[in-house]
Parts: C-alpha cells; sequence; structure tokens
C-alpha cells in the first residue's frame, strides 16, 4: 500500500499497536529525480511539483487480515488521465509548457490530464481485506468529541503544487487515536485563485471494541466568487485576487473554514464489521 518507489531501510515508520490494531506513518524528504521519472512513467502523468512518494497512512488488523493505507502513487493513479475534466482556464496552456520544461530531461511528452491533480481516492484496501459495504450509518461524532487521551496523531503530507502560482492543490492525511477508537482523515484540498474551490475529505473511523470501521467520502465544490460573496465582511479590503498565496486572505487558506460553506456535492457512506 505504499508507493512504488523503494523507501529508505535506515528509518522505520512510526507505528502504534492498540487492542489488535496497527497503526504507522511515515514522512520522508520528496522524492528524487530517479524516483520521479519512475513514477511519471508509472503513472502516465506528470507528478505535482511536490511528492512524497515514501510517505503514507496505513491502518491493519493482523488476525482480521484486514488493512487500509494512503499513499500518493494510488491517489494520483486516480488523477483523470484523459482530459476530459481539465479546467478550461486561460493560462492552462502556460501550465502545461512549464511542466514540459520542469521536466524536460524526462523524455516522455507532457500528455493533457487533470493539472489540479483531483482525486477521489479513498484510500487503498489491503489485499484479502474484507470490501466496504453502503450503508446509513454515519461516523460517532459525539463519540470523537470526548476528552480521551491521544494515544498517537500525525499529519503526513502526500502531494502539493501551486498550480503554476495559481492557487494549490494538495492531499494530506491526519490520524487521531485513541484507546477505544481512530479517526483518519484524508483530505484534497485545491483552490485555483479566481476559478473554483475543490474539497474531498475521506474520513475513516475504527472502533476498537467493536471491530467496526466506518468511511465516509464528502465531495465539496464552489466557485472561487461564490465563496467571496460569502464572506464579505472578511474580504471587503480585498479587491483583485493577486497569484501568490501569501496575498490570499487566510480564510480562502483554510481548508477547515472553507469546509464549512463549500456545497455538499456527494456523500457516501460505507462500513465493513470485522466480527460478521
Amino acid at each position: 500500500m505504499a508507493s512504488t518507489a523503494t523507501s529508505p531501510s535506515f528509518q522505520k515508520p512510526n507505528s502504534v499497536m492498540v487492542k489488535g490494531f496497527k497503526i504507522s506513518t511515515q514522512k520522508l524528504p520528496i522524492l528524487k529525480a530517479d524516483p520521479i521519472e519512475e513514477m511519471t512513467k508509472e503513472l502516465g502523468i506528470t507528478p505535482p511539483e511536490m511528492i512524497f512518494g515514501d510517505n503514507f497512512v496505513a491502518i491493519e488488523h493482523e488476525q482480521g487480515q484486514w488493512g487500509i493505507g494512503f499513499n500518493a502513487f494510488d491517489a494520483l493513479d486516480r488523477v483523470d488521465k484523459t482530459g476530459t475534466s481539465m479546467l478550461k482556464v486561460a493560462y492552462s496552456k502556460e501550465w502545461q509548457k512549464s511542466r514540459e520544461k520542469t521536466h524536460e530531461g524526462i523524455k516522455e511528452v507532457v500528455k493533457p490530464f487533470d493539472w489540479s491533480y483531483t482525486t477521489d481516492y479513498t484510500g487503498t484496501l489491503k489485499p484479502g481485506s474484507r470490501p466496504f459495504v453502503a450503508t446509513t450509518k454515519p461516523i460517532p461524532i459525539e463519540l470523537l468529541k470526548r476528552p480521551d487521551p491521544i494515544l498517537f496523531f500525525d499529519d503526513v503530507i502526500l502531494y502539493e503544487d501551486e498550480l503554476a502560482d495559481n492557487g494549490i492543490t494538495m492531499l494530506s492525511c491526519k490520524i487521531r487515536v485513541m484507546p477505544s477508537r481512530l479517526l483518519l482523515l484524508a483530505r484534497f484540498f485545491m483552490r485555483l485563485d479566481n476559478v473554483i474551490f475543490r474539497l474531498r475529505d475521506t474520513r475513516v473511523y475504527v472502533d476498537f471494541e467493536e471491530m467496526e470501521i466506518i468511511r465516509e467520502y464528502q465531495s465539496r465544490e464552489s466557485e472561487y466568487e461564490a465563496i467571496r460573496v460569502a464572506w464579505p465582511g472578511e474580504l471587503t479590503s480585498f479587491q483583485t485576487l493577486a497569484t501568490t498565496r501569501d496575498d490570499v486572505p487566510a480564510v480562502m487558506r483554510d481548508p477547515n473554514r472553507l469546509s464549512e460553506i463549500l456545497p455538499l456535492v456527494e456523500r457516501r457512506l460505507e462500513r465493513v464489521s470485522l466480527n460478521e
């Protein structure tokens, strides 16, 4: 469930074992030229500017032979490679040219694809794992609000790109482990200045006592102008969106705040029980 690039053997992943569940994370530097070239050939698209191909988050139950992991390669493999969902904006051709120049050492022509790196990735199941099935049972938010001790926490970036200084796109994973449960949030966030906001969240909830896993996927999206109008008080003095991230109002760089107002486009709930 990790990337196809060879992970350095000198550093072991961070991990914790709780009631038969092993939770592991790994954070290493961005990939170097050779692994990037290999990934480009395998994916069929050019990776983002900052690709953390050796990073991952994994949850495994060894006795139940069940596991799920999150890594950059599998997430990018879900990006549209046909070009049909490419954002049609004025600077898309300029971005394409910049990518060709950046990776001119790779003797592959940059083919049309969704250069915002939008993905609907919800994780990679370990081979042989019980599959998720659709459910209406939600993640128990009230249980997660309890002041339980945090046994393990990590925040792992999988990839990031500033879209030729026209915004940002990023995929990251946060995981919080308590004595009786855990919550993982894999979040794709994309802001294309003056064009669109896009948020895709995958939450994986594990109840250690009930041996139950619930996965929720939410997709939220809105045109940029609609969000600017929604927060007139905070953006009154903001007239024209500049091209650098530092000039973008903080509220437009905060996925947590944006998630409160971006319209819900899609929501899916799934579960798997390791007791059944």
